[in-house]
């Protein structure tokens, strides 16, 4: 069982790296603004003291406000492990950047999520839907879906 990280204790090294990026954190969790997720999960990932090698999942949460994003990293190396979060408050045309680039696992994840909840990855290679047939209407998993 992985060791889980202090979302302050990281909170603070991606706040020192990235100055803008860190919107909040506690002992669970650290949210993110959207258009600094790709430099943070690099810098998660490669970085030797964290090593944050493997994308566990992502999933996404409809607050009727805002959509969340949370991805599960896990670093093998040190048997961490560690709860990133994104906020989209765009309803109409949710977007966030693809970690497709950095995690080949990314891929499918995120079609979900998009098939489900609508929200799409900027630069993804293949943002189509995976479970619905093209043309469905909607996104099921919204709050506002009916």
């Amino acid at each position: 069982m992985t060791v889980a990280l202090s979302g302050l204790e990281i909170g603070n090294k991606i706040s020192a790296q990235f100055p803008e990026a860190v919107v909040e954190s506690d002992q669970q969790a650290v949210v993110i603004k959207s258009e600094h997720l790709l430099k943070v999960a690099e810098y998660l990932k490669n970085r030797p003291e964290l090593s944050f090698n493997l994308l566990i999942d992502i999933t996404a949460v409809d607050y009727w406000d805002y959509f969340e994003l949370v991805y599960r990293l896990t670093s093998l190396e040190h048997n961490w492990s560690l709860v990133l979060k994104v906020r989209c408050r765009d309803r109409e045309k949710p977007q966030v950047p693809s970690l497709t680039a950095l995690w080949r696992g990314a891929d499918l994840m995120e079609r979900e999520v998009f098939d489900l909840m609508g929200i799409t990855f900027s630069d993804h290679p293949q943002m189509k839907r995976i479970f619905l047939w093209e043309g469905f209407d909607g996104y099921p998993l919204r709050k506002d879906y009916l």
